[in-house]
């Protein structure tokens, strides 16, 4: 199914230039994943501190963009540089999760319903927690849309774009999240079925 995800490796091949510098300041993919961590929880606060300001809604779609490419970078720092590690995978997967409340949490504040906003998180959740069952279920880790990662940043960075420039539009956030629901949850069983359809093909090799 379609998904923003689809456009990854050509973002790497945009931010690959970056990497020799990175190791030769003796960055590693652990400290990128950690950056994107706290930087995030810290926009997030920022979020919830000044909730009625247009500034930090107008600066979300950017910051969003530098969280992606973060992860971008933290992935092919670990993969391309020999950086990969237990300790880097709970933190890439936790990172994510914990990034994704602190950034989408501050919306249940302006919806009208606040818990079909954090609905939305808590599925978003269990996508990426099906997502990581792929490898312990003999597949790979399933990053299967329509609403994976990369598409929720792109609608809640178009979410925060709408909110800045008219704060009336909060009022019809509630249709927004509905949807948004509807499509974490077919995301959830896409993941679920190419996991199992995976596994299965695996074992008739």
């Amino acid at each position: 199914m379609v998904s923003i995800y689809q456009l990854k490796s050509r973002f790497q091949q945009l931010l690959r230039p970056l990497l020799g510098g990175l190791v030769k300041l003796g960055i590693r993919a652990n400290h990128v994943t950690l950056v994107a961590m706290l930087s995030s929880i810290a926009y997030g606060l920022w979020l919830y501190a000044d909730i009625h300001s247009s500034l930090p809604w107008q600066c979300l779609p950017l910051f969003l963009f530098l969280r992606m490419a973060l992860n971008a970078i933290d992935g092919m720092l670990a993969r391309e540089h020999g950086q990969q590690s237990r300790l880097g995978g709970i933190l890439n997967e936790a990172g994510d999760v914990v990034s994704d409340a602190a950034l989408y949490l501050p919306f249940a504040l302006i919806a009208p319903t606040p818990l079909l906003a954090v609905l939305c998180v808590l599925l978003a959740f269990l996508t990426e927690y099906i997502g990581v069952l792929g490898p312990m279920l003999g597949a790979s880790r399933r990053y299967d849309g329509p609403f994976g990662k990369s598409d929720r940043a792109f609608a809640y960075g178009l979410g925060a774009l709408l909110l800045a420039w008219n704060p009336d539009w909060a009022a019809r956030a509630d249709g927004v999240f509905a949807a948004g629901s509807a499509l974490l949850l077919l995301t959830c069983a896409n993941r679920a079925r190419a996991i199992l359809a995976e596994a299965e093909g695996e074992k008739h090799v």
